[in-house]
């Protein structure tokens, strides 16, 4: 049985900030999460979000909810009772690609962290409103770090993760416009190598990745 430890939100950031990196799992099929969970993990990036666009999602959130040092969501999270069973299965904070007042509803009423998904100035005040611990800029891809920067002016207490579009190469350039984590998807995971359980590989691009958040000092 899958346990219902509760995570609080700083609990969630500390995390985030630590390893400055969230991983966004998308796959038609996930052999074994709690491996895929550990070999990110080994990787350097210890923070998964498995998405209700994954069949079984629950089942694979149940099945990786006790992996020692990682700490799993649920993501894509449309509805109240997609909400309300992701936390039962085990998830230990929700996120959203948009604002959903019924999901910060549940998450908040359970005491377990919730991310939203915004875009614009009023979106994200909304998120906040509704309880958001951090928000999740979707897609940040298409502004660029710019644009967080932009949001960081009338929001500097506000903690953002930059989505969508994020990779290795423009990472470091997303903290230093001020987010908080960049939510990192298929350069890390892609659905091919999660579907054939290649963990070695899913290791070794989490480490670049994770490496690629330092930008290396001037000589």
């Amino acid at each position: 049985m899958t346990s219902l430890t509760r995570t609080s939100s700083y609990e969630v950031l500390e995390a985030l900030r630590t390893d400055r990196a969230l991983t966004v799992v998308r796959a038609d099929h996930i052999p074994d999460a709690a491996q895929l969970c550990r070999a990110l993990a080994e990787g350097g990036i210890r923070t998964v979000e498995l998405t209700f666009t994954t069949p079984d999602v629950l089942d694979h959130l149940a099945a990786a909810a006790d992996v020692p040092g990682v700490l799993l969501g649920a993501g894509t999270v449309l509805t109240a009772d997609q909400a309300r069973a992701a936390i039962d299965a085990g998830a230990r904070f929700l996120v959203t690609p948009g604002l959903r007042p019924a999901v910060a509803e549940v998450a908040v009423a359970a005491g377990v962290p919730v991310m939203l998904g915004a875009f614009t100035p009023t979106e994200v005040a909304v998120a906040v409103d509704l309880g958001s611990a951090a928000v999740k800029v979707f897609p940040a891809g298409r502004l660029g770090p710019k644009y967080l920067s932009d949001l960081r002016g009338p929001y500097p207490q506000v903690e953002l993760l930059p989505s969508g579009g994020i990779s290795a190469d423009n990472a470091a350039a997303f903290l230093a416009a001020g987010a908080t984590a960049v939510c990192a998807g298929t350069s890390v995971v892609p659905p091919a190598a999660v579907m054939r359980g290649d963990w070695t590989e899913i290791t070794e691009r989490a480490r670049t990745f994770a490496a690629a958040l330092t930008p290396s000092p001037e000589s």
